[in-house]
């Protein structure tokens, strides 16, 4: 269990707010070169994913504390940024959603809870289940990547230890081995960072694989404050080279930088 072994540091309480910072972020150094070491295991599963949603499958996050609260972050921010459906990617945590806020005691230790929360978003063998557990060996997690399997999902797993009994679960493992935390056991450090990054180029990937992204550009981002509107207008005249005005009358017109441009240009042959 490395993500439970001996900090590297001792005697917190009587280093200064400096030696602190720089111990921390010391650590924080070494979570994207262990992500990295990570890539070949991510890219066999997005390879996976992507056909599954392409052809309706959903994408679902399961996990316990830091973990749950980190899949729903991911899942909630693709409408809003790609502009898909709210339910293609759905984050669920132990516990149900007043843990996203106050943790929700022993609910991580039930594994037939997890199956029964993904049954009530009537889960099917198109579906995709990725679990989140810094151990590897969360009975939540672990019982509802066994569940989603034996039905048919595609299943991967996201854990900092290797060899853990969610890698043995999931069809595709994987492992973003970061060493101790900087405070003993406090996953939500260095895992926690460590799984947020996966989590981003999971999504992130599979987003421009189903053709939320032109270019480099959000271009079915939602359109729900001013700064993206702003920035959504700029998108407009870079892609056509017409005036502000005119690119900020699109925008509200067709509601997507993609509608917009493609209006135009069919407009314009």
């Amino acid at each position: 269990m490395i993500t439970e072994s001996e900090s590297h540091y001792h005697n917190l309480e009587n280093l200064s707010v400096f030696e602190l910072l720089q111990g921390i972020n010391r650590e924080d150094q070494k979570v994207a070169l262990a992500v990295e070491k990570a890539i070949p295991s991510i890219e066999a599963f997005v390879k996976a994913l992507i056909p599954r949603m392409q052809a309706g499958g959903r994408l679902f996050y399961i996990g316990a504390g830091t973990s749950g609260r980190l899949g729903i972050v991911d899942a909630s921010e693709c409408p809003p940024t790609y502009g898909v459906p709210h339910g293609m990617v759905i984050g669920i945590i132990a516990g149900g959603d007043s843990a996203i806020r106050k943790a929700v005691e022993f609910a991580e230790d039930d594994e037939e809870q997890a199956w029964k929360d993904l049954m009530r978003h009537s889960i099917t063998e198109k579906d995709t289940v990725v679990g989140i557990a810094a151990s590897g060996r969360t009975p939540y997690v672990i019982g509802g990547i066994q569940a989603a399997r034996a039905k048919g999902c595609l299943t991967a797993g996201i854990t900092c230890n290797p060899g853990s009994g969610l890698a043995q679960a999931a069809e595709h493992a994987i492992e973003v081995v970061v060493g101790p935390e900087f405070v003993t056991g406090s996953t939500r450090m260095k895992a926690g960072t460590a799984q947020k990054l996966v989590l981003n180029m999971i999504s992130t990937s599979v987003m421009i694989g189903l053709g939320r992204v032109k270019g480099n550009k959000m271009v079915d981002m939602q359109l729900s404050n001013l700064k993206l509107v702003d920035r959504g207008t700029r998108m407009i005249m870079a892609e056509l080279g017409i005036a502000e005005s005119e690119a900020a009358e699109l925008l509200q017109a067709h509601g997507s930088v993609r509608k917009a441009v493609d209006f135009y240009k069919n407009a314009h042959p």
